[in-house]
């Protein structure tokens, strides 16, 4: 081998299987953007224009005070 070349291996990363349910606690645990355009056109000219932009997040327990079923005494 000449100096200065790597030697031709190729290195992988483990793969990890989540299952769908793991995933989405592990996206609304953090949050998520969702964000897109579509612009409807005839003839080069933008007749409508729509955007969106949503945050999706769950709500934690205790959040907004205490639960008002809950019993307090």
């Amino acid at each position: 081998m000449m100096s200065g070349q790597l030697p031709a291996t190729r290195a992988t990363m483990p793969v990890d299987r989540v299952s769908l349910v793991d995933l989405l606690d592990r996206v609304l645990a953090r949050g998520v953007v969702v964000s897109g355009e579509l612009t409807l056109t005839i003839a080069d000219v933008d007749l409508v224009h729509l955007s969106l932009r949503a945050l999706l997040s769950s709500v934690r327990p205790g959040l907004f005070g205490p639960d008002p079923d809950a019993d307090g005494g």
